[in-house]
C-alpha cells in the first residue's frame, strides 16, 4: 500500500522544513488524552527583541537543566484509514472506525482481523505489558449515545489484541464520544476521521 510519511518535531516552536519531497510538521492536534511528551508550539510571526533587558538572566540565574524533547514522527495510509504516531516514549495507531465497523455498530467486520493483528504483532515486538484502546466517535447524535459506542468499539478491539497478546498483557479500556477530535466535525471528511479506535502502548526501550 502507498503511504505518505509525516514526521513531526516539536522543539519550543513549530517549524515547518520541507527536503526531498517529505514535508516536517509540528502536529499539535490533541487526539487523545493528554500523556507525557506533550509537544509546545509558538506564534511563527512573533519577533524577539534581543536587547530586551528581559531576555537577560537576573544576577545569579542559572539556566534550567537541558531537556531532551520528544520527537513525534507520523505515518499514514493513503485513505487515512490507518495513522501511526511514534513518539520517544509512545506508539500510537489510529483506526477509523469505518474499516473496522459498519455504521453505528460494535461488532468487528471481516476486514477488521488483518489490521488488528498488525497492531498485535508490534505490541509484541516492542515488548509491551500495558496497552490503551480508546474509542472515539464524531459529534452526530448525543453525547450519552456516543460514550456507550465508543466504549463498546474499544472493547471490542481489545478483546481481538488479547486473543493474540494472552494475558500478561494489561488493557485500560475508556470511550470519549466526540471529545479530542483530530478533525473538523463540521464536514463529513473530518468526521469519518474523527470515528476512530486509539491504540497506543510504550515503546521498548532496547
Amino acid at each position: 500500500m502507498t503511504r505518505t510519511r509525516h514526521a513531526a518535531v516539536a522543539i519550543a516552536a513549530a517549524l515547518v522544513l520541507t527536503a526531498g519531497g517529505t514535508s516536517a510538521y509540528a502536529d499539535v492536534t490533541p487526539s487523545s488524552p493528554p500523556l507525557p511528551g506533550t509537544e509546545a508550539t509558538s506564534d511563527p510571526s512573533m519577533k524577539v527583541d534581543s536587547t530586551s533587558p528581559n531576555l537577560k538572566l537576573p544576577e545569579g540565574g542559572t539556566l534550567a537543566a537541558p531537556k531532551v524533547l520528544d520527537i513525534k514522527s507520523i505515518v499514514e495510509d493513503q485513505g487515512g484509514e490507518e495513522r501511526r504516531s511514534d513518539t520517544n516514549t509512545n506508539v500510537t495507531f489510529a483506526l477509523q472506525a469505518e474499516v473496522l465497523f459498519a455504521m453505528d455498530s460494535a461488532a468487528l467486520s471481516s476486514d477488521a482481523n488483518d489490521r488488528i493483528q498488525g497492531i498485535a504483532a508490534e505490541i509484541k515486538k516492542q515488548k509491551a505489558t500495558s496497552v490503551r484502546v480508546f474509542g472515539f466517535t464524531d459529534n452526530l447524535g448525543t453525547h450519552e449515545h456516543g460514550v456507550v459506542l465508543s466504549k463498546q468499539r474499544a472493547d471490542a478491539v481489545q478483546k481481538a489484541l488479547s486473543l493474540s497478546l494472552g494475558p500478561d498483557v494489561s488493557f485500560e479500556i475508556r470511550g470519549y464520544a466526540e471529545d479530542y477530535p483530530i478533525s473538523d466535525n463540521s464536514t463529513e471528511d473530518g468526521r469519518k476521521k474523527n470515528r476512530r479506535v486509539e491504540v497506543s502502548f510504550t515503546r521498548s526501550s532496547g
